[in-house]
């Protein structure tokens, strides 16, 4: 089996492309930093963090492009996949992305505003941020998010 959950914030809006011909499909590449639960400078205090590449295809990179930018918290799923291809001067080169199938936002729009909005505020617990309810029990869903763009089944 194989399949990822991370959960972590934006470094940068989305790379976002169209691939080319008629029936043209959106591809977004992002990365994700995901804090480590173990620090391994524990004694200065310093946060460790992975940055993972993802890449998302078809709804998905739509979705990327519309309501995903840089300091997004986001949980998303999908799958480690592996490749190679050889570079300008010769040389091969190995990648290894996640491939998206599934993104969702991991905090509201007014925690995301209170951690800065834009840049990466690794300082809050991921459990105490994620779902939190509001008054009637549900999830805020930021603004200007439309029906059909919610990444749902």
């Amino acid at each position: 089996m194989n399949k990822v959950i991370l959960m972590g914030r934006l470094t940068r809006d989305p790379d976002i492309r169209y691939t080319q011909g008629e029936n043209s499909m959106a591809i977004a590449r992002y990365t994700i930093a995901v804090d480590r639960r173990m620090r391994r400078d524990a004694a200065e205090g310093q946060q460790t963090a992975d940055f993972i590449g993802c890449v998302a295809f078809g709804r998905q990179a739509e979705f990327a492009e519309r309501y995903l930018h840089q300091g997004t918290k986001i949980l998303a799923t999908g799958r480690i996949q592996t490749g190679s291809y050889v570079n300008k001067e010769g040389q091969k080169v190995y990648t290894t992305d996640v491939v998206i199938e599934d993104q969702e936002f991991a905090e509201s729009k007014s925690s995301q505003d209170r951690n800065g909005g834009s840049s990466y505020g690794g300082g809050s617990s991921a459990a105490s941020d994620f779902g939190s309810p509001v008054g009637d029990g549900f999830m805020n869903i930021p603004d200007g998010v439309e029906d059909e763009g919610l990444p749902f089944n």
